[in-house]
């Protein structure tokens, strides 16, 4: 059973990865990273990162790290990203299977925590590397209504300023 920290709405959909083999670090980094963003720009951005075309800004755990052009200190996360991309894929089917338009979702949650701690064994048994990520999309408004909104809104101020 998926077990998610909040509550999802009808114009919605979620998604979890569940201990991912992935650093928590740099997750924790790359969300904050493409939190807000549309689906498309974010999975562009991943895209990117992935080839080392762009890197993501470390704001946290940035000790002694290299700056980047532009942005500070920064990394190119490729495995970490490439398993957030596949994520965010999961929760774009899930809401096209919803029936939402796919075309205007926007990153309203996502976040990664600390999976379980799972052992590697060998003659020196270390820890693995274990996070969750949980994405959360929505549908966003469409650019064409607001567009006409604030269109009529501006011919109506000009109406009333005429009159008066």
């Amino acid at each position: 059973m998926n077990r998610y920290p909040f509550e999802s709405k009808e114009n919605s959909a979620k998604a979890l990865g569940k201990n991912l083999g992935i650093s928590t670090k740099q997750s924790i980094n790359i969300c904050n990273f493409v939190r807000g963003k549309s689906v498309k720009k974010a999975k562009e951005m991943l895209q990117k990162v992935s080839e080392k075309k762009m890197a993501v800004p470390f704001t946290r755990f940035n000790m002694d790290m290299g700056h980047k052009t532009g942005i500070g200190p920064g990394r190119y996360p490729i495995k970490a990203s490439l398993e957030i991309l596949a994520v965010i894929a999961q929760a774009e089917a899930n809401a096209q299977f919803k029936g939402l338009n796919t075309s205007n979702l926007v990153l309203n949650h996502i976040s990664a925590n600390k999976g379980v701690n799972q052992w590697r064994h060998g003659r020196r048994r270390q820890m693995a590397k274990r996070t969750s990520i949980v994405v959360m999309v929505e549908e966003g408004k469409t650019e064409e209504k607001e567009k006409k909104g604030k269109k009529k809104a501006q011919t109506e101020d000009k109406k009333t300023e005429a009159k008066k």
